[in-house]
């Protein structure tokens, strides 16, 4: 099976998933092939510009068989349970370079509490426009109404059916498990189209010693985990200062410490070129950190965050160690450091 995301926290999400069914897994950035048993590509096209993620998505595609290789559910395109990203670009761009007639788009989460229903997309049963993803400062959500948010979708082939529970999203995949359909969605919507509900690694809290914590995500919560914390300065969020100062005391905590937690406090700015700075900010400095000593441990919350990070670093495959809770997973880098991705919007549970 081939897996194509549009983030690292959502690659890895799938990737623990087909983990805890038994696949071998390979979780790579970028690029990859098919291999015997599942290969989850992360391609960050959310954090590019609609022209850049499907250039991008046709580059992959393209080099993956036609649709009579990959049908039968053996190709799925993971997309965000918050309706962000390029979704009807990417997804027109996939059908059209390996053949798929159709798309079937299902982001409903309902394990997590996403449903839609007649058509609205619900969070909690709260309507997600009034949601905090209204303030997200890439793709802010507008519209609660599918219909209204993708207006093209039905006309380019893509299909938006309701799912408030694990039983509609079964049935979905019965009526269109054809070979000529491509299904998209999230992590309840792939759970289904492999078997039953996988496992989890029963092991206990994730440590807070020799960790390196980085909270990249517009809806990370605050975490207390008795270790120091370095906030982003405000010049720097604004971009009038160097980031020179910053790594330096950083480094003096971290090396102190043994442990750190990196957070961005301020949220009065949005849009494109600040998320980029954010994310490009906080990736140099965990490079700068993590090649001054190297971490047992590295956790990232934050889709784009993790991508940037991981690309700084030039670690461009990870191997899949376990599923630690829905869609958080622990993967171990070629240097032997341990690295755990979450989604900003899901919760950590009881691991701290």
């Amino acid at each position: 099976m081939i897996v194509i995301a549009d983030d690292i926290t959502g690659a890895a999400e799938m990737a623990g998933i087909a983990h805890s069914h038994g696949f071998p897994v390979r979780l790579v950035c970028g690029c990859g092939t098919a291999t015997n048993g599942t290969t989850v590509i992360a391609t960050d096209t959310r954090s590019m510009t609609e022209e850049e993620a499907v250039a991008e998505t046709q580059r992959i595609a393209s080099s993956l068989p036609k649709q009579g290789g990959v049908g039968g559910g053996s190709l799925f395109k993971k997309t965000d349970s918050a309706l962000r990203g390029h979704v009807v670009a990417e997804l027109s761009a996939l059908m059209e370079a390996t053949g798929y007639q159709r798309t079937v788009y299902l982001p409903a989460n309902p394990s997590k509490g996403r449903v839609i229903r007649a058509g609205t997309y619900y969070i909690n049963n709260t309507p997600i426009h009034e949601t905090a993803f209204s303030y997200d400062p890439e793709f802010p959500a507008t519209t609660s109404v599918l219909k209204e948010r993708f207006p093209d979708a039905e006309s380019k082939g893509i299909l938006m059916p309701d799912a408030e529970n694990t039983a509609d999203i079964r049935k979905v995949i019965a009526d269109y498990d054809d070979g000529h359909t491509l299904f998209a969605g999230a992590a309840d919507l792939f759970e289904a189209t492999i078997g039953t509900i996988g496992t989890i690694d029963t092991i206990g809290t994730i440590a807070p010693k020799s960790t390196l914590f980085l909270c990249g995500s517009t809806q990370s919560q605050p975490l207390d985990l008795g270790i120091p914390v370095t906030a982003m300065p405000l010049d720097i969020y604004d971009g009038s200062k160097d980031i020179l100062p910053w790594l330096k005391e950083a480094e003096r905590l971290y090396t102190q410490q043994g442990s750190l937690m990196i957070t961005i406090p301020h949220r009065h700015r949005t849009g494109k070129e600040v998320a980029i700075h954010l994310r490009e900010t906080t990736a140099r400095l965990i490079q700068y950190l993590v090649e001054k000593q190297q971490s047992q441990q590295l956790i990232i919350e934050g889709g784009a965050s993790a991508f940037a990070t991981l690309r700084h670093l030039g670690w461009n495959e990870l191997e899949v160690v376990s599923q630690l809770a829905p869609g958080v997973i622990k993967t171990k880098a070629p240097n032997g450091t341990f690295v755990i991705m979450k989604p900003g919007s899901y919760p950590w549970g009881s691991l701290f």
